[in-house]
């Protein structure tokens, strides 16, 4: 998928009040395809981590490691073979209520005939919200990304990093619990992608909601997470949670310059690095996991 979703009515109900302090919670997930020609095609062999609430953590892996399939089976997009994923206490069995996912390319993520505040207030319209209240979420989430004044521009007026920004206004809108994020920076430039990274890290802790945020680049995830899910490569299995421990306000010059970060950069590194070479974790237990 390749659009801003907002996953609602047909899998685990977001409860009233939270049952625990752990917002989803991956348990011994399993994924297996069975295609013609291609039986029984294990892509995911084995994970199972959790995400607190309130917790901004990355995801990285080689390329083909089964990133995207893992964030859709957490998404209720996908059935996972075995195992469960847990959200708020509930098991996922489909699309879940409280979840918005924001996709890479935004191009086809925002309806081109509507205007920025129409494509924000749609999923709101479709949830069945009072008109006032949907101006209210809009001029809120609107303001959150600084696209105030674009609000009655349409979408192929903007910029790809502005289009990007009424995808993530549409997401914050619907006020989701959980908000995945699958690569959402990688078609724009190096300096939008900064001011991107540094909006996500805002919008975190100011509106405390938890975030998953899968992407390929490795300065990102540590520079984002608190902590970086490092994947295997096929079948996939964890291969370290790497917490970040850097200080919780970031920006991009101090923060990129920090001897820290460049240690928890090339130990990612390392790890994605092993896992291309096809090391498990069982075969690198014997390496110090201290940085």
């Amino acid at each position: 998928m390749s659009i801003t979703t907002m996953l609602s009515g047909r899998g685990a109900q977001a409860p009233a009040a939270p049952k625990t302090d752990v917002a989803l919670d991956l348990r011994n997930v399993q994924k297996t395809y069975d295609t013609p020609g291609r039986p029984h095609v294990e892509a995911i062999r084995n994970l199972d981590f959790q995400v607190r609430r309130g917790e901004l953590v990355c995801v990285v892996g080689p390329s083909g490691a089964g990133k995207t399939t893992l964030l859709r089976s957490i998404a209720g997009l996908l059935d996972v073979t075995a195992g469960e994923v847990v959200l708020d206490g509930t098991t996922v069995t489909g699309p879940p209520e409280g979840m918005a996912v924001v996709f890479q390319e935004y191009g086809r993520s925002l309806f081109p005939w509507m205007t920025v505040r129409q494509n924000i207030e749609l999923p709101l319209k479709e949830k069945g919200i009072p008109k006032a209240e949907r101006r209210e979420k809009v001029d809120r989430a609107l303001e959150e990304v600084s696209l105030s004044e674009a609000a009655e521009q349409h979408p192929w007026q903007l910029s790809g990093g502005m289009q990007q920004r009424v995808a993530i206004a549409r997401a914050i809108a619907f006020e989701p619990t959980v908000l995945l994020m699958d690569e959402p920076f990688a078609a724009v430039d190096a300096q939008t992608r900064a001011e991107l990274e540094d909006l996500v890290r805002s919008l975190w802790k100011h509106l405390g909601v938890t975030v998953l945020f899968v992407t390929h680049d490795i300065d990102e995830a540590v520079y984002l997470g608190e902590r970086v899910i490092v994947l295997s490569n096929r079948p996939t299995v964890l291969m370290e949670d790497v917490k970040v421990d850097l200080p919780p306000e970031r920006d991009q010059l101090t923060t990129r310059s920090d001897p820290r970060f460049g240690e928890l950069r090339g130990h990612v590194y390392e790890l994605i690095q092993r896992a291309k070479r096809g090391e498990r974790p069982d075969e690198t237990a014997a390496v110090d996991k201290g940085v």
